[in-house]
């Protein structure tokens, strides 16, 4: 971590006079590292911030968060230090969950984002969650890892990363299960990402986050699995700016 940076943050190409923010949230298990693509993928007018959480990467040793809420409040927090120029929320699977409810905490604080992007994520006002996410055995998570296919193969070979990594996403699909339903709908554009072969998101899901907004909706749908975004960086990045120059 850079000195001087917060835990929760972290910029792979700093634009510090950059006109607006990007924020990014990882999905369940994943790291802030994920985003780092996309950093350089975007035009320099727009930074990218990618959210660390705790439990990872160079925060391996700081707790899991157990609780959704608490999540959003940590979350909120570490944003709010940066909203002192315009922001955008970008979070895949977990992660739009949470941008959703962090947008929200913004829009009533008086400082709305720009636009939420929710990407490989069922809307907040299913109230089911993927099988996927209910306790699973480490052959059973490795095989919906598979079926995902956003893991490296190689990383579970090694005794030490597969611990790490399923470790991680057993805390987060438990403290997924705290999350309640949400029907709410947010004032700002949002534009909702998917793969069209993606086996925990139909498109026709992912279409339902059309009844979250008040603003401006539309559905991206690209060729790929539940990590389609590992193959369309670029395209990500062009429908972000198209957002974001609106």
């Amino acid at each position: 971590m850079v000195k001087g940076q917060s835990a929760w943050i972290r910029r792979y190409r700093p634009a510090p006079e950059a006109a607006v923010r990007v924020i990014c949230l990882p999905h369940a298990g994943g790291s802030a590292n994920y985003f780092r693509p996309l950093a350089t993928a975007l035009p320099p007018t727009a930074e990218v911030l990618a959210v660390q959480y705790p439990g990872r990467m160079d925060r391996v040793n700081e707790p899991y968060v157990g609780d959704f809420e608490e999540m959003t409040e940590r979350t909120l927090a570490a944003v709010g230090r940066e909203v002192d120029r315009p922001v955008a929320l970008f979070g895949h699977s977990m992660g739009a969950l949470l941008a959703f409810q962090v947008a929200k905490r913004l829009e009533a604080e008086g400082v709305p984002p720009l636009a939420l992007f929710a990407s490989g994520a069922r809307p907040p006002g299913r109230s089911l969650l993927p099988r996927h996410t209910r306790p699973r055995t480490d052959e059973e998570l490795i095989t919906d890892l598979a079926l995902l296919n956003g893991t490296d193969e190689r990383l579970l070979d090694n005794q030490e990363m597969r611990t790490l990594v399923l470790s991680a996403l057993r805390a987060d699909y438990r403290m997924l299960r705290s999350y309640r339903r949400d029907d709410s709908a947010l004032a700002c554009p949002l534009a909702a990402l998917t793969g069209d072969d993606d086996p925990v998101v139909p498109v026709d899901d992912a279409g339902g986050w059309s009844r979250h907004t008040t603003g401006a909706f539309g559905l991206h749908v690209f060729a790929g699995k539940h990590f389609y975004l590992a193959d369309h960086w670029a395209g990500v990045s062009t429908v972000i700016t198209k957002y974001l120059a609106a």
